[in-house]
């Protein structure tokens, strides 16, 4: 197909003055929506596959994480009421006479996700579930029955990627992934999963203002909460350290962990958590509110307005273009020398192959005296082949190649 392959001009991210990037946590309240949205998507499609041979419709990307209620002590808290998870959106209930068990897939795959990634919360005990999943409308399920190989989408939807991941970018992705690693957390078991990172950089200067609570089981009083955290703090500002040594953009580095923090409050003056997210109590959480599926919500980029967690991924292309639209970016700047920055642009028409987009175009900003006709030339025969791969690709996405948040 022709790609639309335009020329940008003036500085690219990482040489603007200003730069403000974002990153939640595996136990932020919007990241388990995501995750778990997106694991069920995930089940539900292995399950159809197993029974018919097909992926069946299905969206379960309506997701609500209702926060619950606890009683923080030193030594230990307890939890007062549940968090609830709500379950929303279409499924296929039945087929063929056939009926799936759609309830009590998604519940056991929340359970198994809850139990796997957050280590104080028991998914039987301190969380209930509500499943609003329903049938879908007719012509959207008839979409998985008309055949010939290429779904057509199942929405008019737009996305965009782009390539490289800016310095400040990559910091804060690895500094949150660094935090919620086994390493860190065999190290600090007292630290919780649910850490916000937001990474602020005016010129060379990075400020990072980092939020994570503190198990209460595991500290005594105030003075070993301070205590606990500067020994926290000390470990971050290392590996922030190491992490920035050599790099060409970044030059004082100012951490600022738990600044809500007062000494001589008591319990109203510091991050304590009973089951490590915020969830317990603070703050619920919605599918399509944190990260971006290249892990981050970078406020200096252009976005897509589609969640992609929990979207069935062989025709809804609110999940197969945003991905692949940052895939292709990658490629391409990996591929192609002489390339500063790309952006990927792709939007559907429903009910159109998922290989054929209406729109199909990249915005790329060069090198001085690299060569644009052989730079376009050659971005568009790897947008071409990124399509003509479209099987291969969503197959990539039903094995869980690709995360979502």
């Amino acid at each position: 197909m022709d790609i639309f392959v335009e020329r940008l001009s003036g500085l690219s991210v990482a040489e603007r003055k200003v730069e403000i990037v974002e990153r939640k946590g595996i136990g932020h309240p919007d990241s388990i929506c995501d995750a778990i949205m997106e694991e069920v998507s995930l089940a539900l499609s292995h399950e159809y596959m197993n029974r018919f041979g097909v992926i069946l419709h299905h969206n379960i990307d309506k997701g609500l994480l209702v926060a619950g209620g606890v009683e923080r002590r030193f030594g230990g808290g307890r939890v007062t009421e549940p968090m609830r998870l709500v379950f929303g959106d279409r499924a296929t209930f039945k087929t063929d006479n056939k009926t799936i068990p759609v309830k009590d897939i998604v519940i056991t795959t929340a359970k198994q996700w809850l139990k796997d990634n957050l280590r104080f919360i028991d998914p039987d005990v301190h969380v209930k579930y509500q499943v609003e999943i329903r049938p879908a409308s007719q012509e959207l399920q008839d979409i998985f029955s008309r055949g010939g190989g290429v779904l057509g989408a199942n929405d008019t939807s737009a996305a965009v990627g782009y390539a490289p991941l800016t310095e400040t970018e990559s910091v804060v992705l690895d500094t949150e992934l660094y935090l919620n690693s086994k390493e860190f957390k065999d190290r600090f078991p007292e630290t919780g999963e649910d850490i916000k990172i937001m990474g602020f950089r005016k010129e060379r200067d990075l400020t990072l203002i980092i939020a994570m609570p503190f198990i209460d089981r595991y500290i005594a009083d105030e003075s070993s909460y301070f205590a606990k955290k500067g020994s926290v703090y000390q470990a971050i500002g290392d590996f922030v350290r190491s992490r920035c040594k050599g790099l060409n953009r970044l030059n004082k580095i100012d951490i600022r962990l738990n600044a809500l923090d007062r000494e001589g409050r008591g319990l109203g003056g510091i991050y304590l958590s009973v089951l490590g997210t915020s969830a317990e109590d603070a703050d619920s959480g919605e599918v399509g509110r944190g990260n971006r599926v290249n892990g981050i919500i970078a406020l200096n980029r252009p976005s897509a307005a589609e969640a992609a967690a929990g979207k069935n991924a062989v025709s809804h292309v609110g999940k197969i273009y945003n991905i692949l639209a940052h895939k292709t970016a990658h490629t391409i700047y990996e591929s192609i020398d002489g390339i500063k920055e790309v952006y990927v642009w792709l939007a559907s028409q429903i009910g159109t192959p998922i290989n054929m987009p209406v729109i199909a175009s990249a915005q790329v900003l060069l090198e001085h005296r690299a060569s644009f006709p052989s730079i376009r030339r050659k971005i568009g025969e790897i947008i071409n082949k990124e399509l003509s791969e479209m099987d291969m690709f969503c197959n990539e996405l039903l094995q869980g190649k690709y995360p979502v948040c």
